[in-house]
């Protein structure tokens, strides 16, 4: 059993280089992963790319396992690797709602109170004012981004950690494609994927919002240099887009 590492959710060991072992860091996350084994293994067949499928191995305590999708984090992005996460993306989001609601998917509502009283800074209410109208109506992966999109040799190979899985707005999965990859990457993604400026406009939004989720997490593991890094991206992201 090889460590793997954690994120904010669970941790992660490597069982003879073919299984991950996942375990929650909270109690509370706990009916998250129990979902994924039932979500995951209906999920896994109509999407273009290997994702996790994984099965409860421990009740008590709780370990979830999956087959190992094999990849590295992306760090040098192509046309190609942007135009499979569009195809990706629109098998995702042509999921019917009702039957992801049916294995216990739903909303993932945002944390706008804590917003408004941990992370003031100017222009942050005008941002937060722009959750009223975005819709919740697609079946997305919620978190995409360098860490959970794989590759290797020019393409990808697979997309992981299915957590913050929900139902809520597409363009949330477009923020980190159109904002934080390369221009081919971007271009190749969003003419395949077929953005709109709408949609465009929306991923902007979920771009800028992102790092408030750092300072939210910073307050809460008390870590100072985190909610620090996270204020800087808030800031930066609100001035640039």
């Amino acid at each position: 059993m090889t460590y793997l590492g954690e994120g904010w959710d669970s941790t992660a060991f490597l069982v003879g280089g073919r299984w991950v072992e996942r375990r929650p860091r909270r109690p509370e996350i706990e009916p998250q992963l129990v979902r994924e084994t039932v979500v995951m293994p209906w999920l896994a067949p109509v999407l273009p790319l290997p994702v996790p499928v994984p099965e409860i191995v421990s009740e008590e305590p709780l370990v979830v396992r999956h087959e190992l999708v094999r990849g590295e984090e992306l760090t040098r992005l192509n046309a190609a690797q942007g135009r499979q996460l569009g195809e990706f993306l629109l098998a995702l989001h042509a999921v019917p709602v009702a039957e992801a609601e049916r294995r216990g998917v739903g909303p993932m509502p945002l944390p706008v109170d804590r917003f408004r009283a941990e992370v003031r800074v100017p222009g942050g209410e005008e941002l937060l004012a722009q959750i009223d109208d975005l819709p919740a109506d697609t079946l997305v992966h919620g978190d995409l981004g360098t860490e959970h999109v794989l590759g290797g040799d020019g393409v990808l190979t697979g997309v992981i950690d299915f957590g913050d899985l929900h139902i809520g707005d597409a363009a949330i999965d477009l923020a980190w494609a159109l904002h934080s990859t390369s221009p081919e990457f971007a271009q190749a993604f969003a003419e395949t994927y077929g953005v709109t400026r709408e949609l465009r406009e929306r991923a902007l939004f979920w771009h800028r919002l992102g790092p408030w989720y750092e300072v939210l997490r910073g307050n809460d593991t008390d870590d100072a240099e985190m909610t620090e890094v996270g204020l800087a991206g808030v800031l930066e992201r609100l001035r640039t887009g």
